[in-house]
């Protein structure tokens, strides 16, 4: 399966149901520290948006939730791993994506045989507080040449000016949060993400 090469990440629904009617084909829903019965209201929602715009939702963590709720696909970080039931993630036949920082993270994500690698953060990032520093365009490559034909995620501190360089340096998709949730206008920055990455 393809990916678009544009893969926004909203920590709720309301989010997706705003923007993805306008054109966005690849999302993620990343609410943290929720309580479980709010995520599945979020994740309902999410899916019906995405499943009327043929959009791809990938759902952040919550792996027992996203199989329950008959989800396609789902986002690790390497602090997700420790507690997930791989076996029973492959069995219900969801897709995969692991987060990594670090050369020994990559060669466990790449044992679990994932559908996509995201490194990150490509710059420095708002979003949270990470013990990783920017890891830098040139480090894409290097991950370009490790993981082979898996699909290659860049993520933090991305925005529409820096997304050209991480294509040339090997990504397959840009991921962007806070460029556009802090945006005077959401909307038009959507559509201006779709257009420079179509």
């Amino acid at each position: 399966m393809k990916l678009d090469r544009f893969y926004p990440i909203f920590e709720n629904a309301d989010w997706i149901e705003r923007l993805v009617p306008l054109g966005i084909k690849l999302v993620q829903l990343r609410m943290k520290d929720a309580p479980h019965e709010v995520v599945r209201e979020h994740i309902r929602r999410a899916k019906v948006v995405c499943g009327r715009c043929d959009c791809t939702l990938i759902i952040n963590d919550y792996w027992p939730l996203a199989i329950e709720e008959g989800c396609d696909y789902i986002h690790l970080g390497q602090e997700d791993l420790e507690g997930a039931d791989i076996a029973a993630i492959r069995a219900a036949k969801l897709r995969l994506g692991i987060s990594t920082h670090d050369k020994a993270e990559l060669r466990r994500a790449m044992e679990l045989a994932p559908d996509y690698i995201a490194l990150g953060p490509i710059y420095p990032t708002i979003l949270k507080k990470m013990k990783w520093h920017e890891q830098g365009i040139s480090k894409l490559t290097t991950w370009r040449d490790l993981i082979g034909d898996t699909p290659l995620i860049a993520i933090g501190g991305m925005s529409i000016d820096r997304a050209p360089g991480a294509f040339d340096a090997g990504a397959d998709v840009v991921a962007a949060v806070t460029d556009i949730t802090l945006n005077d206008s959401p909307e038009n920055r959507v559509h201006a993400w779709l257009a420079a990455t179509r």
